[in-house]
């Protein structure tokens, strides 16, 4: 259940984890399905999740942080109204609990959302089966395929002594098909990966055209070990997103500084002398790796969820990636896609920048 839409030339599909499941160049992200940033309405946030199916997406992922559960609420729904949805991948999260809030204002996390709920931190094993048996009731399902302890950066400890060998019973027990860890840096997900027989991560916004620190540690680690690596925040929460950056644009939730914007901005100016665009090459970049199986982008609504499925379809030249390497703007050590379709790696653009 990989397909692409309509496209007459689909991207071949990857390894996703140890559990039998594959994926294509293009997952989607359910933190908008959340009220992200604002309120999303019901007419916009409906059309997201078919038109992300429309345009290739298989693979889900949500979490309880995300609008105190609403996303998962969302997501559900949204998966439900498909008629060939029972082949879709999702994923969730765990540590963090939901408890009943206040309830006298909105969410102070950046959700729009009413503070009805609070958000425990708890890496136990129990908190892990309660959590996910939470989950499963927003979600309306029976089972989700994947589960990431989530950014457990002040709570390493616990995850190691409660949450991992939690997720290890659950995926011998056959509950859930591959487990890991979703996190924004790459430093303790290398320890996970190396302390742990986790097999897939979730790393956002370390790896992308902004900044590749992942090579040093986390992505050689994962290619040895065999672990699956899905590519999120692609766009670096929104620098990445347009074809030419503006004063304001954001970068890690926040306004990005004058320097990386000026980078970005570069790179914009080399795509665009290449005949493609900043968000085709932000996209397509992180599958250069043998280790990333896919780069999982969030989208409001279904114009934004056709147009980020249309970004591994557009065309990116092979040749740009040496351009940006010699220019400065990417390390020159990166493996890099080749210009088929989806950007998979070819045998020749798996290590360093094709000839």
């Amino acid at each position: 259940m990989t397909g692409r839409g309509h496209d007459p030339h689909p991207a071949p599909a990857r390894p996703l984890g140890r559990g039998g499941l594959r994926v294509g160049p293009y997952s989607f992200g359910g933190a908008q399905l959340g009220n992200l940033d604002r309120e999303v309405p019901d007419h916009e946030w409906t059309g997201a999740v078919p038109a992300a199916w429309a345009g290739g997406a298989r693979y889900f992922d949500v979490a309880p942080h995300y609008g105190l559960g609403l996303a998962e609420r969302r997501l559900g729904a949204a998966l439900a109204g498909l008629p060939a949805a029972d082949g879709a991948i999702v994923s969730t999260k765990v540590g963090r609990l939901l408890a009943p809030g206040p309830g006298t204002g909105t969410d102070p996390e950046g959700f729009a959302v009413p503070d009805t709920s609070v958000r425990v931190s708890d890496y136990s094993r129990d908190g892990v089966l309660r959590s996910l048996e939470a989950s499963l009731e927003r979600l309306g399902r029976d089972s989700v395929d994947i589960l990431y302890v989530h950014d457990p950066d002040h709570h390493y400890r616990e995850a190691m002594e409660g949450a991992f060998p939690a997720l290890a019973e659950l995926r011998s027990q056959g509950v859930v098909r591959s487990y890991g860890a979703g996190m924004n840096q790459s430093e303790m997900l290398t320890r996970f990966v190396c302390g742990t027989d986790l097999d897939v991560v979730l790393l956002a916004g370390r790896y992308t055209l902004l900044e590749q620190g992942a090579l040093d540690d986390l992505l050689p680690e994962c290619a040895r070990r065999g672990v699956s690596v899905v590519a999120g925040g692609a766009f670096n929460s929104g620098l990445l997103a347009t074809e030419h950056p503006r004063p304001g644009a954001a970068y890690n939730y926040a306004p990005a500084p004058d320097e990386l914007l000026r980078r970005a901005r570069a790179i914009a100016a080399v795509c665009e002398r290449h005949g493609t665009t900043l968000p085709a090459a932000a996209a397509r970049f992180p599958l250069g790796h043998p280790a990333v199986a896919t780069v999982c982008l969030g989208s409001y609504s279904a114009d934004q969820a056709a147009r980020n499925a249309a970004l591994f379809r557009a065309p990116v030249p092979g040749d740009l990636w040496a351009d940006l390497a010699d220019s400065g703007l990417l390390r020159a050590d990166a493996p890099v896609p080749h210009a088929g379709p989806g950007g998979a790696p070819g045998p020749a653009a798996t290590e360093g920048h094709p000839a």
